[in-house]
């Protein structure tokens, strides 16, 4: 029996690189080749072009969230003869995804990626206002939430967020969202290194959005402390702070900027430590994907990455607001680097995508059999 076609609804995709958009991305190859379709609806950009199967709606720059647009609930024809609707996100694109499977009487399955109230600060920063949205962002998601007949969480951190706002009779299940483990695998950095001009010695770093909710002046202002060079790739708004707190601190910092996918496993290959601070992570994919290429994590103790990272196998731990703390664990983790490096590797399997997909298509079989039974 061939899998189940798929119709991906989100309200962030390529050419914005982060974890959802990856994820999607990365979830459809892997079902192409068992042979099935997943057709994506995502707001359309001029800045990418879209791929068969890839149906981009109207939108337009949303100004208080660098890279996001807001795209509009429309459900292009060409998707419409599916055998299960798959909602990403919550926003209006996601809409739509809710629309066409409402209308055609079709499963429908959502992924509980990012809390919705975790957006607020980008609209006000007047703390009264930010608690109102927060407040009206929570009802919303347990509505959008309800409508659905499965909420894949990719951690268990999400799915005990999620679960109170989910139906009685709604699954919410665990799936990570994997790891691409061929392409994310120990790889030679020297090149990376003498491109950058990062020089010998040790490297702590991170990759990923600048944010603010990202918690990453933490990071920095533990590494003050540590004889290390702090190696920073992406970007955000919070870039141009971040940098002027670097200043301050005198730290021996490189600022990166954006790196394309392709150099990813060099970065990662060539830290010794990935320092993750952020607290507000429903799985923290780059965390996953630094341990895949023997790369230990320095993690904040808090959401998903209390449990993302095994401390003292691939990383340690240190309570969120410790900066001390957050030293510590880097300095450990720089003592204890080889055998660290060995663990991540030996649970490189246990993270593949291949095993998340299979799971999946379990998960889109189950909603299917029992919307037509």
């Amino acid at each position: 029996m061939p899998p189940a076609s798929v119709a991906a609804f989100t309200d962030t995709y390529l050419p914005t690189v982060n974890g959802v958009s990856y994820t999607i991305q990365t979830w459809r190859d892997r079902w192409r080749d068992r042979g099935g379709t997943m057709d994506v609806v995502y707001p359309g950009s001029d800045a990418y072009d879209p791929d068969d199967g890839e149906y981009p709606v109207g939108s337009l720059p949303f100004p208080m969230y660098e890279g996001f647009r807001v795209g509009t609930p429309r459900v292009p024809g060409a998707v419409e003869d599916v055998d299960v609707v798959h909602a990403h996100t919550p926003f209006a694109v996601g809409l739509g995804g809710v629309r066409l499977a409402r209308r055609e009487e079709l499963p429908l399955v959502t992924s509980y990626h990012t809390p919705t109230a975790e957006y607020a600060d980008y609209l006000t920063s007047r703390p009264r206002v930010e608690r109102g949205i927060e407040r009206i962002a929570e009802r919303y998601e347990r509505w959008f939430l309800s409508q659905a007949d499965a909420v894949v969480c990719p951690s268990e951190d999400a799915r005990e967020r999620a679960v109170g706002n989910v139906a009685v009779d709604t699954p919410a299940v665990v799936l990570s969202n994997g790891v691409d483990v061929e392409f994310f695998a120990p790889t030679d950095a020297a090149a990376f290194r003498e491109r950058y001009g990062l020089p010998s010695g040790p490297l702590v770093g991170y990759t990923g959005r600048h944010g603010y909710e990202k918690n990453l002046a933490e990071f920095l202002r533990a590494a003050a402390g540590v004889d290390a060079t702090v190696v920073v790739g992406g970007d955000g708004p919070a870039r141009d702070d971040l940098e002027t707190l670097a200043g301050e601190l005198d730290l021996d910092a490189r600022f990166l900027g954006f790196l394309p996918r392709e150099e990813l496993p060099a970065f990662y290959s060539a830290l010794d430590a990935f320092v993750f601070p952020s607290p507000v992570e429903t799985q923290g994919l780059v965390a996953l994907e630094a341990n895949a290429c023997g790369t230990p994590v320095v993690a904040v103790d808090a959401g998903a990455l209390s449990n993302t990272v095994d401390d003292g196998v691939t990383g340690y731990h240190y309570t969120h607001g410790d900066v001390d703390g957050c030293r510590d664990a880097i300095r450990r983790v720089l003592d204890d680097r080889a055998s660290l490096a060995e663990s991540c590797l030996a649970r490189r399997e246990q993270l593949s995508v291949e095993h998340a997909v299979e799971r999946l298509s379990s998960l889109y079989a189950d909603v299917v059999e029992k919307t037509q039974s």
